[in-house]
């Protein structure tokens, strides 16, 4: 009855686990660019601790990107610091996982 069933390894296989990053950090770099260009025009922001959210899920690398890309949040000090210091903790995080998990 149930023959199709996937397993948690299909679902976390290296393959998704890759997409999922590519597409977080996209997101990232994305939203950088959508809050500067609303910042240019006094529009409504993407707040703040969206920014976070979105680096804490692992799009750091595009977030910084996008700050430094677009010169946006780089007067922050909580942007400039925090948003490293979030992806060197994932980093960390991943390298303890993957070899002495």
């Amino acid at each position: 009855m149930f023959e199709n069933t996937t397993s948690i390894q299909d679902i976390f296989s290296t393959r998704n686990i890759i997409i999922y990053f590519v597409v977080v950090n996209i997101i990232g770099f994305l939203i950088m660019y959508i809050d500067k260009q609303k910042a240019k025009r006094g529009a409504w922001r993407i707040p703040e601790k969206t920014i976070f959210i979105i680096t804490a899920l692992g799009g750091g690398i595009g977030t910084i990107a996008g700050m430094y890309t677009f010169r946006h949040k780089t007067q922050k000090l909580q942007f400039v610091v925090g948003l490293p210091f979030i992806t060197i903790l994932e980093i960390i995080l991943a390298i303890y996982l993957i070899f002495f998990a």
